[in-house]
């Protein structure tokens, strides 16, 4: 009988850099932009990271959403208000070596199919200075949304996806650029009633939109970035949605991974149910939507009444939110994916996504042992389920010994 030796795989961990956003005082990176890169570089080696997921965005000055309205403040690491020449991508490439810490990719999260042409057109325009930031810093990817167009149906997104947001992929495809989508459902990006704003927010629907990406010859530059936070938002677990993706066929699509969790506040669901907060929230006043920003940040209330996002290892769980798919099991997270899912573990990264509301400081020396702990957390986890993946189903199978026990099982209700 063949004896397979012991080599456990492990995923690349990173962190991505909207974590702390005043790193680098704005007065200092408004100044000289590329500062705010070579500071983070470093921080993130103080902190424990091997990599960075690089965060950009439009400057405060240049978006069409006011800060005030926003769920988390701006994060733009990478400043793109001026052209991202070789001459800033060699300062950035001499930092991140000068740190040793490696590049993930590149993530701007905005809305790619928002309804009013001039705006789409600036966001578009952003995302393709990212791609080209991103092939001079010689990283394969870039990280955001789809979006929703609001003045239209779900179908009718189809539509707009394939007239306005393959040509964003065609565009990565020149580049050999993969472009991952988090699936967010981004509920409180609109006063109005819709939760889904971000329409590749489950496997459904990344099937329907890969499957139009094929169509059009970008099949390969559509994947996506699983946060597992907002597969429980949804009431989805991730041992039951990996499995569906792999009984469709579609276990590829999964390319990299946000460390996230949530912790559902049963007495919101109560009130509220998995829909969130419909009415008198704040966003409206008088019966009809409000123009001030401070009260458009009341829209989020249709998430944060009913959940809170948890820095990975931060958070104690009752055992049976588990199973009611309340929080995330981070172990068998990690032991899903490499049983389920079609991996190159080795070159996947594991990428720390700070939202926890109460930890998220902007000082430094305050958030540094946090994240470092949180961080060190997610490399144990990874390394665990990398072990128990090995031993049981190559070292045991390999020899015909049979793992203990069932384990979380997909589907079970």
């Amino acid at each position: 009988m063949p004896v397979q030796p012991f080599r456990p795989q492990f995923m690349k961990i990173g962190v991505l850099t909207a974590a702390l956003q005043e790193l680098t005082p704005r007065e200092v990176r408004d100044k000289d932009p590329d500062r705010a890169i070579e500071e983070w570089a470093a921080f993130a080696r103080e902190v424990g990271a091997d990599h960075i997921q690089l965060s950009a965005a439009l400057h405060p000055t240049e978006t069409d959403v006011p800060p005030e309205a926003m769920l988390d403040p701006v994060a733009n690491t990478l400043d793109l208000r001026q052209p991202f020449d070789r001459d800033r991508a060699k300062r950035a490439k001499a930092a991140l070596a000068g740190s040793r810490i490696g590049l993930s990719d590149i993530g701007y999260f905005d809305n790619m199919l928002h309804d009013d042409a001039a705006v789409r057109g600036k966001k578009h325009e952003f995302m393709r200075r990212v791609m080209d930031a991103a092939v001079l810093l010689e990283t394969d990817a870039v990280c955001g949304f789809v979006g929703r167009n609001q003045k239209r149906s779900m179908d009718q997104n189809l539509v707009d996806f394939a007239e306005w947001f393959v040509p964003l992929l065609k565009y990565a495809k020149e580049r050999k650029l993969t472009y991952r989508v988090e699936q967010c459902p981004m509920p409180g990006w609109t006063t109005s009633d819709n939760f889904h704003n971000n329409i590749a927010y489950a496997p459904g629907a990344w099937i329907a939109l890969h499957r139009i990406c094929e169509k059009h010859g970008v099949g390969d530059q559509l994947r996506i970035h699983y946060d597992p936070s907002h597969a429980i938002l949804m009431g989805q677990d991730t041992r039951s949605l990996f499995q569906y993706l792999k009984d469709e066929g579609y276990g590829f699509l999964i390319g990299g991974f946000h460390v996230k969790g949530q912790v559902i506040d049963s007495r919101g669901v109560a009130a509220w149910g998995y829909g969130g907060q419909t009415m008198e929230r704040g966003d409206w006043k008088d019966g009809e939507a409000s123009a001030n920003p401070a009260d458009q940040l009341n829209a989020w209330k249709k998430q944060t009444v009913l959940c809170e996002h948890e820095l990975p290892g931060t958070a104690k769980h009752d055992p049976l939110a588990y199973l009611q798919n309340r929080s995330v099991d981070w172990l068998d997270h990690q032991l899903a994916a490499r049983e389920l899912l079609t991996l190159d573990v080795p070159n996947t990264h594991l990428v720390v996504e700070h939202e926890y509301p109460k930890a998220r400081v902007q000082e430094k020396d305050r958030l540094a042992p946090v994240l470092a702990g949180s961080i060190a957390f997610t490399r144990r986890i990874d390394e665990a389920a990398a072990c128990m993946y090995a031993l049981q189903h190559e070292v045991l199978a390999a020899q015909d010994i049979p793992a203990q026990g069932r384990g979380r099982e997909a589907y079970r209700s």
